[in-house]
């Protein structure tokens, strides 16, 4: 996300835009290095919806707390996570993979990258009482190497990791779970209409913060950029073409989504004892 809308918001803001990469502990290790950074404009930090409502009550203490450490400037853009079948398994809706799985305890397997697709996937076993193993993997990649391979029989994950498979066939897209289909996978069904309710309130989200103390004036400003970029038509086009959504809002708005999905999240990872 950030790269693609580097350009534009450096058009915008008057000067080029860094992106820098921080790796570790699933995203929270680049937040904080931000979040440290002088309250001055200059670093904003980019803010995995995963990473800021749903490690925290996996992960444990990061060094900074999501909801007093952060100052929201704006939400991004929102995605929805992506169920697949490896094209040798007999389903084609969601209601298929939770018979199958449920006429054969704990034979089939979903593999995920990240905390947002285990806690969907086990917050699908719990309220389905099914039995499905889940194989975790270090990073998109390997997650996606092993549903195509058919070494798991399903994956869950963000659609930068299945809309390529789903698109070449060697994924079947069972259901996107949220609300609505998604634009770069128009074929698949939503959970909604697939008739998981549950599921297609889980959307994530995208977002950019700056550390407190930082000025007001500032995060007016930044979130005025912000928007303005999400509004580009070129740059809403390569969003939606890998399953991302714009949805900007002001820093107020995105201060209380943060606020309730952390809440929200934390009730889901302590149901499922992830």
């Amino acid at each position: 996300l950030t790269r693609i809308l580097s350009k534009r918001l450096g058009e915008i803001l008057g000067q080029p835009i860094v992106v820098e990469n921080r790796t570790g502990a699933q995203g929270s290790l680049g937040v904080g290095v931000a979040l440290k950074a002088k309250p001055d404009g200059y670093t904003v930090a980019a803010l995995p919806g995963d990473t800021m409502v749903i490690n925290p009550h996996i992960l444990g203490d990061a060094g900074w707390n999501t909801l007093t450490d952060v100052v929201p400037v704006v939400r991004g853009i929102t995605h929805s996570m992506i169920l697949t079948a490896h094209p040798s398994l007999p389903v084609r809706t969601i209601k298929d993979v939770e018979s199958l799985v449920r006429a054969n305890p704990g034979k089939f397997s979903y593999a995920s990258s990240g905390t947002q697709p285990q806690v969907m996937g086990e917050y699908f076993k719990l309220l389905k009482k099914i039995d499905l193993l889940h194989v975790p993997f270090n990073g998109s990649g390997p997650a996606s190497l092993a549903a195509v391979s058919g070494t798991t029989n399903l994956m869950i994950s963000s659609g930068a990791g299945s809309i390529p498979h789903i698109t070449s066939g060697k994924l079947r897209g069972i259901a996107v779970l949220g609300k609505e289909r998604s634009e770069a996978v128009p074929d698949v069904p939503s959970a909604a209409e697939a008739g998981f309710p549950e599921l297609a309130d889980l959307v994530q989200w995208y977002g950019y913060g700056v550390p407190v103390g930082t000025p007001p004036a500032i995060v007016k400003k930044l979130n005025a950029a912000f928007v303005q970029s999400l509004q580009d038509p070129d740059v809403q086009r390569s969003l939606r073409a890998a399953g991302m959504t714009p949805a900007p809002n002001t820093p107020e708005e995105f201060a209380q989504v943060i606020k309730n999905d952390y809440e929200r999240w934390g009730k889901i990872v302590k149901q499922t004892r992830v």
